[in-house]
């Protein structure tokens, strides 16, 4: 699997990428988004570190920064202040220059101390989670090492898909799609297959603690799947909308 000379090896490069885009969405929806942004899940001490580990070689996210964002985007939902809102900033900004607008306002610190007081940095965030570059490296070069030129090649694809999906769950997400409930974001079932849950938007903005995305018939939120799968290990508990998620 070291050269990308055949078809084969670029289909290999493809396969690694969806498969390390889809657990990212997934620790990204699981850990930042349900547990770090909204408290819906709690997870034990154990995997909370298997979150901040995965989500730092894959990412290179500082958990207190994107929290912030989020809860931020929360607080001034497609009016002025949001972060992200393609209301705001135009579709194609927001689908294709996300990570800008999300840098603009993640190395702000008076939004990351107003809207991330409840995660103060440690000794751990210190040494090594706050150092996005050496998580990325870390991360790459055990892909290289592992698969070679394929891992490369795949490590690329994945940011490209990773980067596209996250944009779209705030551009698509508040653009196109069914609004069951009185707010601008949408639900969309094609995007919520792809980014674990998280195109069902708009059940998200009128619930937002709710542990599970999915709320009516007919729709599927993945990342659901993952929560009551560690919920069953005893790996994590629901805090809030306990019967919400269960029905």
């Amino acid at each position: 699997m070291g050269s990308l000379r055949s078809p084969s090896s670029l289909l290999e490069a493809v396969a690694l990428a969806i498969v390390l885009s889809e657990a990212s969405f997934v620790v990204t929806t699981v850990f930042l988004h349900r547990t770090l942004a909204h408290r819906a899940v709690v997870l034990r001490p154990g995997a909370r570190a298997v979150g901040r580990v995965l989500l730092w070689v894959g990412t290179g996210i500082r958990p207190r920064q994107w929290v912030a964002v989020h809860r931020k985007h929360h607080a001034h939902t497609d009016e002025p202040g949001d972060p992200h809102s393609p209301y705001i900033f135009g579709f194609p900004t927001v689908q294709f220059g996300n990570v800008g607008l999300y840098r603009r306002v993640a190395k702000d610190p008076e939004v990351v101390a107003r809207y991330a007081r409840d995660l103060p940095r440690d000794g751990w965030d210190r040494w090594l989670f706050d150092h996005a570059l050496i998580g990325l490296g870390l991360g790459t070069a055990v892909l290289v090492v592992v698969f070679g030129w394929v891992g490369l090649v795949g490590a690329g694809l994945y940011a490209v898909i990773y980067l596209l999906g996250s944009a779209a769950v705030n551009g698509v997400g508040h653009w196109w799609g069914k609004r069951p409930s009185a707010n601008l974001a949408t639900n969309n079932q094609w995007l919520a297959w792809i980014v674990a849950g998280e195109g069902l938007h708009n059940n998200h903005h009128a619930m937002a603690t709710a542990p599970r995305l999915a709320m009516r018939k007919g729709e599927i939120d993945p990342g659901w799947w993952v929560v009551r799968l560690l919920v069953a290990l005893r790996l994590a508990e629901l805090r809030h909308n306990a019967r919400v998620a269960a029905t």
